[in-house]
Protein backbone atom coordinates (compact mmCIF):
# COMPACT_ATOMS: atom_id res chain seq x y z
CA UNK A 1 0.00 0.00 0.00
CA UNK A 2 2.91 2.30 0.49
CA UNK A 3 2.45 3.78 -3.87
CA UNK A 4 -1.15 4.59 -2.17
CA UNK A 5 -0.25 6.22 0.25
CA UNK A 6 2.66 8.29 -1.39
CA UNK A 7 0.05 8.92 -4.24
CA UNK A 8 -2.54 10.06 -1.83
CA UNK A 9 -0.20 11.87 0.35
CA UNK A 10 0.86 14.18 -3.09
CA UNK A 11 -3.04 14.71 -3.59
CA UNK A 12 -3.19 15.67 0.17
CA UNK A 13 -0.78 18.72 -0.38
CA UNK A 14 -2.48 20.14 -3.47
CA UNK A 15 -5.99 19.97 -0.99
CA UNK A 16 -4.08 21.75 1.85
CA UNK A 17 -5.38 25.08 0.72
CA UNK A 18 -8.82 23.94 -0.22
CA UNK A 19 -9.93 21.59 2.64
CA UNK A 20 -10.26 22.20 6.04
CA UNK A 21 -8.18 19.62 9.09
CA UNK A 22 -11.59 18.10 9.54
CA UNK A 23 -12.03 16.98 5.87
CA UNK A 24 -8.29 15.66 5.87
CA UNK A 25 -8.42 14.00 8.97
CA UNK A 26 -11.64 11.70 7.43
CA UNK A 27 -9.37 11.17 4.28
CA UNK A 28 -6.46 9.93 6.09
CA UNK A 29 -9.19 7.78 7.95
CA UNK A 30 -10.27 6.50 5.10
CA UNK A 31 -6.89 5.97 3.54
CA UNK A 32 -6.33 3.84 6.42
CA UNK A 33 -9.39 1.68 6.29
CA UNK A 34 -8.56 0.96 2.33
CA UNK A 35 -5.08 -0.86 3.47
CA UNK A 36 -6.92 -3.06 6.41
CA UNK A 37 -9.89 -4.38 3.63
CA UNK A 38 -9.09 -8.13 3.67
CA UNK A 39 -10.11 -11.19 1.44
CA UNK A 40 -10.50 -14.89 1.34
CA UNK A 41 -11.79 -17.42 -0.70
CA UNK A 42 -15.28 -19.61 1.45
CA UNK A 43 -16.57 -22.27 -0.57
CA UNK A 44 -17.97 -23.12 -3.72
CA UNK A 45 -21.66 -23.95 -4.44
CA UNK A 46 -24.56 -24.82 -7.04
CA UNK A 47 -21.89 -26.38 -9.31
CA UNK A 48 -22.81 -27.94 -12.58
CA UNK A 49 -20.90 -29.54 -15.28
CA UNK A 50 -22.58 -29.11 -18.96
CA UNK A 51 -25.71 -28.62 -17.53
CA UNK A 52 -25.35 -31.38 -15.28
CA UNK A 53 -25.66 -30.55 -11.40
CA UNK A 54 -22.70 -31.47 -9.07
CA UNK A 55 -24.42 -31.57 -5.83
CA UNK A 56 -23.97 -34.00 -3.61
CA UNK A 57 -21.39 -36.27 -6.30
CA UNK A 58 -18.18 -37.29 -5.27
CA UNK A 59 -16.47 -39.68 -7.96
CA UNK A 60 -17.66 -40.90 -11.76
CA UNK A 61 -19.68 -43.43 -10.35
CA UNK A 62 -22.16 -41.33 -8.96
CA UNK A 63 -23.48 -39.87 -12.66
CA UNK A 64 -26.38 -41.18 -14.11
CA UNK A 65 -26.00 -43.48 -17.19
CA UNK A 66 -27.38 -40.83 -19.33
CA UNK A 67 -25.66 -38.01 -17.29
CA UNK A 68 -22.38 -40.24 -18.07
CA UNK A 69 -23.36 -40.43 -22.41
CA UNK A 70 -24.10 -36.89 -22.07
CA UNK A 71 -21.10 -35.39 -20.60
CA UNK A 72 -19.16 -37.92 -22.93
CA UNK A 73 -20.74 -36.19 -26.34
CA UNK A 74 -19.66 -32.67 -24.74
CA UNK A 75 -16.58 -33.57 -24.25
CA UNK A 76 -15.71 -35.44 -27.56
CA UNK A 77 -17.46 -32.20 -28.77
CA UNK A 78 -14.33 -30.23 -26.86
CA UNK A 79 -16.85 -28.21 -24.90
CA UNK A 80 -17.20 -28.76 -21.34
CA UNK A 81 -19.03 -26.15 -19.67
CA UNK A 82 -18.67 -25.47 -15.80
CA UNK A 83 -20.61 -23.14 -13.73
CA UNK A 84 -20.56 -22.36 -10.16
CA UNK A 85 -20.36 -19.55 -7.57
CA UNK A 86 -17.88 -19.17 -5.92
CA UNK A 87 -17.75 -17.35 -2.95
CA UNK A 88 -15.56 -14.21 -1.67
CA UNK A 89 -14.90 -13.45 2.01
CA UNK A 90 -14.63 -9.67 2.71
CA UNK A 91 -13.64 -8.54 6.24
CA UNK A 92 -13.20 -4.82 6.80
CA UNK A 93 -11.81 -4.96 10.84
CA UNK A 94 -12.31 -1.48 11.85
CA UNK A 95 -14.66 -1.88 14.17
CA UNK A 96 -14.33 0.76 16.74
CA UNK A 97 -11.89 -1.64 19.32
CA UNK A 98 -8.12 -0.72 19.62
CA UNK A 99 -8.94 3.33 19.09
CA UNK A 100 -9.75 2.75 15.88
CA UNK A 101 -12.72 4.17 14.28
CA UNK A 102 -15.41 2.13 12.98
CA UNK A 103 -15.74 2.51 9.45
CA UNK A 104 -18.10 0.70 6.25
CA UNK A 105 -15.57 0.93 3.08
CA UNK A 106 -17.74 0.14 -0.68
CA UNK A 107 -15.92 -1.76 -2.68
CA UNK A 108 -16.89 -0.29 -5.97
CA UNK A 109 -15.08 -2.27 -8.57
CA UNK A 110 -13.03 -5.64 -7.94
CA UNK A 111 -11.60 -6.86 -11.20
CA UNK A 112 -10.73 -10.45 -11.10
CA UNK A 113 -9.09 -13.57 -12.41
CA UNK A 114 -9.56 -17.00 -11.96
CA UNK A 115 -6.63 -19.18 -11.49
CA UNK A 116 -7.25 -23.06 -10.99
CA UNK A 117 -4.40 -25.17 -10.13
CA UNK A 118 -2.27 -22.12 -10.21
CA UNK A 119 -3.59 -21.48 -14.09
CA UNK A 120 -5.10 -18.07 -15.28
CA UNK A 121 -8.48 -18.64 -16.93
CA UNK A 122 -11.32 -16.45 -17.29
CA UNK A 123 -11.63 -12.92 -15.73
CA UNK A 124 -14.41 -10.43 -14.27
CA UNK A 125 -15.97 -8.33 -11.89
CA UNK A 126 -18.64 -7.21 -9.51
CA UNK A 127 -21.99 -6.28 -10.80
CA UNK A 128 -22.71 -3.35 -8.36
CA UNK A 129 -21.11 -1.58 -5.29
CA UNK A 130 -20.76 -3.35 -2.19
CA UNK A 131 -20.56 -1.94 0.87
CA UNK A 132 -18.28 -3.87 3.27
CA UNK A 133 -19.32 -2.74 7.23
CA UNK A 134 -16.43 -2.01 10.41
CA UNK A 135 -18.26 -4.91 12.44
CA UNK A 136 -14.35 -7.28 11.88
CA UNK A 137 -17.28 -9.92 10.25
CA UNK A 138 -16.96 -11.61 7.09
CA UNK A 139 -19.18 -10.41 4.21
CA UNK A 140 -19.56 -12.41 0.65
CA UNK A 141 -19.51 -11.48 -2.47
CA UNK A 142 -20.76 -13.61 -4.89
CA UNK A 143 -18.73 -14.08 -7.79
CA UNK A 144 -21.14 -16.54 -10.61
CA UNK A 145 -18.21 -18.22 -12.44
CA UNK A 146 -18.89 -19.85 -16.10
CA UNK A 147 -16.02 -21.12 -18.17
CA UNK A 148 -15.22 -24.22 -20.32
CA UNK A 149 -12.78 -26.55 -18.70
CA UNK A 150 -11.96 -28.39 -21.81
CA UNK A 151 -10.36 -24.62 -23.42
CA UNK A 152 -8.34 -24.35 -20.36
CA UNK A 153 -7.82 -28.21 -19.17
CA UNK A 154 -8.60 -30.46 -22.44
CA UNK A 155 -4.92 -31.88 -22.47
CA UNK A 156 -5.94 -33.47 -19.70
CA UNK A 157 -8.11 -36.09 -20.61
CA UNK A 158 -11.73 -36.89 -20.26
CA UNK A 159 -11.40 -38.76 -17.06
CA UNK A 160 -9.22 -36.25 -15.19
CA UNK A 161 -11.44 -33.05 -16.30
CA UNK A 162 -14.54 -34.86 -14.43
CA UNK A 163 -12.67 -35.43 -11.56
CA UNK A 164 -11.13 -31.69 -11.85
CA UNK A 165 -14.51 -30.58 -12.03
CA UNK A 166 -15.93 -33.47 -9.23
CA UNK A 167 -12.95 -31.85 -6.74
CA UNK A 168 -13.93 -28.42 -7.63
CA UNK A 169 -17.74 -28.06 -7.28
CA UNK A 170 -18.56 -31.42 -6.08
CA UNK A 171 -19.87 -33.32 -2.30
CA UNK A 172 -16.06 -33.10 -0.96
CA UNK A 173 -15.32 -29.66 -3.14
CA UNK A 174 -12.04 -28.05 -2.13
CA UNK A 175 -11.83 -24.28 -2.65
CA UNK A 176 -7.74 -24.66 -1.83
CA UNK A 177 -7.36 -25.52 -5.74
CA UNK A 178 -8.44 -22.05 -6.48
CA UNK A 179 -7.20 -18.78 -6.22
CA UNK A 180 -8.03 -15.10 -7.32
CA UNK A 181 -5.81 -12.50 -8.79
CA UNK A 182 -7.79 -9.37 -7.80
CA UNK A 183 -7.50 -5.74 -7.95
CA UNK A 184 -10.19 -3.77 -6.02
CA UNK A 185 -11.33 -0.54 -5.70
CA UNK A 186 -12.60 1.45 -2.90
CA UNK A 187 -14.87 4.58 -2.46
CA UNK A 188 -13.14 7.64 -0.60
CA UNK A 189 -13.99 11.03 -0.30
CA UNK A 190 -10.94 11.55 -3.11
CA UNK A 191 -12.99 9.50 -5.13
CA UNK A 192 -12.73 6.12 -6.53
CA UNK A 193 -9.26 4.33 -5.17
CA UNK A 194 -7.71 1.55 -6.96
CA UNK A 195 -5.13 -0.81 -4.94
CA UNK A 196 -2.18 -0.09 -6.69
CA UNK A 197 -1.04 -3.91 -7.81
CA UNK A 198 -3.58 -7.02 -8.01
CA UNK A 199 -3.75 -9.33 -4.66
CA UNK A 200 -4.21 -12.87 -4.67
CA UNK A 201 -6.73 -14.17 -3.06
CA UNK A 202 -6.61 -17.67 -1.29
CA UNK A 203 -8.71 -19.97 0.80
CA UNK A 204 -6.11 -20.50 3.54
CA UNK A 205 -6.05 -17.25 4.95
CA UNK A 206 -7.16 -13.53 5.15
CA UNK A 207 -5.37 -10.91 2.81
Amino acid sequence: MTRIRIGVCTILVSLLPLQGCATLGEIARTLTNLKRLQFRLEGIVDSSLAGISLAGKSEVGDFSISDGINLLAAFRSKRLPARFLLKVGARNPNDGSGGSTRTTSTLTRFDWRLLIDDRPTISGGIDRPLEIPGTGQSTTIPLRVELDLYEFFGNRGYDDLLDLALALGGKNGDVSRVALDARPSVSTPLGEIAYPEPITIVSREFR
